[in-house]
């Protein structure tokens, strides 16, 4: 007879033996929490509190004219673009045996990763907005 399953209801347990994924199983939580913070103040302030024929270049221009708002779009940017690598590294993990392919995709993954995310933050931090 199979065995039952155990009850998925629970989670991903937090891993025990090893403190790199403790530390990503924790930051998936936590990041996953900010990121609901920061999406439904984005989408308040882009979509609920201003018009969507309001936003254009001039409406980013004006709102990335301060410094707030440029870290708020860091902050979202960096912690969506890790949570979901994250999450990716996880899938191959579970899916790709070590080998070749596992280190190969994991590659991929990261490279890509890193070209977002400098692409990213180099337009959010040198964007100068012409007024």
């Amino acid at each position: 007879m199979a065995e039952q399953p155990t009850d998925f209801r629970r989670g991903r347990p937090a891993p025990s033996d090893n403190n790199f994924e403790l530390f990503a199983w924790f930051f998936m939580r936590i990041s996953g929490v900010v990121l609901l913070i920061l999406a439904l103040g984005h989408l308040t302030i882009m979509h609920l509190i201003n018009s969507i024929e309001d936003i254009d270049y001039w409406f980013v221009a004006e709102r990335w004219s301060t410094p707030f708002w440029r870290i708020y779009d860091a902050l979202m940017l960096i912690l969506a673009l890790l949570h979901g690598l994250n999450g990716l590294r996880i899938i191959i993990d579970d899916y790709l045996r070590p080998g070749g392919a596992r280190t190969l995709a994991l590659s991929i993954l990261y490279l890509v990763g890193l070209i977002f995310m400098i692409g990213g933050l180099i337009v959010l931090l040198t964007f100068q907005p012409q007024l």
